[in-house]
């Protein structure tokens, strides 16, 4: 199992889990963070990090966001690895509990 970015983070972008992350698994796109599957361990320290609860394990994700699992592993292979904490985006407080976000996602 692993650990899936899911909707929340579509827009918002913090980047908190990042910093705990102790394999380096994140992945960085314009408005959006990712998972690769294959380097995370299944830690968990990442999901109390989480300003906007983006962050579950596969196994306790939502029924409407199962769909994030392939979004992860796609994006993940793409996307250039981001290892330090930055700010998140400017509207991020605005976005935060915004649903329907995936039309949003910037690939």
């Amino acid at each position: 199992m692993t650990h899936v970015v899911t909707e929340s983070c579509i827009q918002c972008k913090h980047t908190d889990c990042v910093d705990v992350c102790p394999v380096d698994c994140f992945r960085e796109g314009p408005n959006f963070l990712v998972i690769d599957p294959d380097e995370c361990i299944d830690c968990a320290v990442c999901i109390p990090e989480c300003p906007v609860n983006a962050i579950y394990a596969e196994e306790d994700l939502p029924a409407d966001q199962v769909k994030f699992i392939k979004i992860n592993l796609d994006l993940s292979a793409k996307w250039p690895s981001i290892t330090r904490m930055k700010d998140s985006l400017p509207d991020a407080d605005k976005w935060k509990n915004v649903k329907d976000k995936l039309k949003y996602l910037e690939e």
